[in-house]
């Protein structure tokens, strides 16, 4: 079996930043303070707009995604020496990259040694399509980790149980889900889904969120959550699932150390088998009303 994982998950509280270079010195002290108890790093959806303000003068929504998109490749080779640096695994938060089919939202895991795969959000917001015109990416895949199988899904799509569930039956038994929420309502949407994908797949999922107020951006202005780590509710896990939880609205990581071994574990001997009950117990037909009599 792999590993333990000794996993990272930061709450990202927005900084004013005036250069790229400072959004780099940013990434690097972020990096350096995770990597020193932690093997992979977990961090927010949208964390790199804040570079937009290197750029950008005043809050603008278009702007500061044209911005980035034009930065992309640059952002991305911090975010990959940072990881080399740092020796570390990491997923930085997401990136808008200006593709040949459009802008889409993409999440890069980043190796030791540099190498970087992605995963694209799948299922935009109102504002991503309404204001941005971000592109839906690619389905949902897994990466190939020391820790075995690990699947992302970003943000909004965490809402989508079978999304997930094509992950955790591609064998992910981790899922990070890295977010950028303006509102308590957008946090707890997230949060709950989280906590739901656990329970049901019986399968870890961690949530790392933008936090802060950061007037000067209009994409980063109001940002609400907090860093978490959930798994499944049963026996040798917490009473309400919760691993490890943040502050509300608080920068900073929190740390957990995962084993797949424990998952294994409760699908077979727990209370009760969401995970292997699935297949035989969600309809594949049309569901036919009930008729009252």
């Amino acid at each position: 079996m792999p590993p333990s994982l000794r996993l990272g998950v930061l709450a990202w509280k927005v900084e004013n930043i005036a250069s790229l270079d400072d959004y780099a010195q940013h990434l690097d002290r972020l990096v350096a303070e995770g990597a020193r108890k932690a093997d992979l790093l977990l961090m927010p959806e949208y964390a790199c707009m804040e570079a937009a303000h290197a750029v950008i003068q005043q809050p603008d929504p278009a702007a500061e995604l044209h911005a980035v998109c034009t930065h992309s490749d640059t952002i991305l080779d911090i975010m990959r020496e940072t990881a080399k640096k740092h020796a570390v695994w990491l997923m930085p938060g997401t990136l808008p990259r200006p593709e040949t089919e459009g802008i889409r939202n993409r999440a890069p895991l980043i190796s030791p040694n540099g190498t970087v795969a992605f995963q694209d959000k799948h299922v935009m917001t109102r504002f991503e399509t309404e204001s941005w015109g971000v592109r839906a990416g690619n389905p949902p895949g897994v990466f190939e980790t020391p820790w075995g199988l690990i699947g992302t899904s970003v943000c909004y799509d965490s809402e989508f149980p079978m999304l997930v569930r094509a992950q955790v039956e591609a064998g992910a038994w981790l899922i990070l889900v890295p977010t950028c929420t303006d509102s308590p309502h957008g946090f707890n949407r997230v949060k709950i889904s989280a906590q739901a994908r656990a329970l049901e797949n019986q399968c870890f999922v961690a949530v790392s969120p933008t936090v802060g107020d950061a007037p000067w951006l209009a994409t980063l202005d109001e940002n609400r959550g907090c860093a978490g780590v959930y798994g499944p509710i049963d026996r040798g896990f917490p009473d309400d699932g919760v691993i490890v939880e943040g502050i509300l609205n608080k920068g900073g990581w929190v740390f957990a150390t995962l084993s797949p071994d424990s998952l294994s574990e409760v699908r077979e001997n727990g209370a009760v088998r969401n995970y292997r009950d699935w297949p035989k117990s969600v309809p594949q037909s049309r569901i036919n009303p009930v008729e009252l009599s």
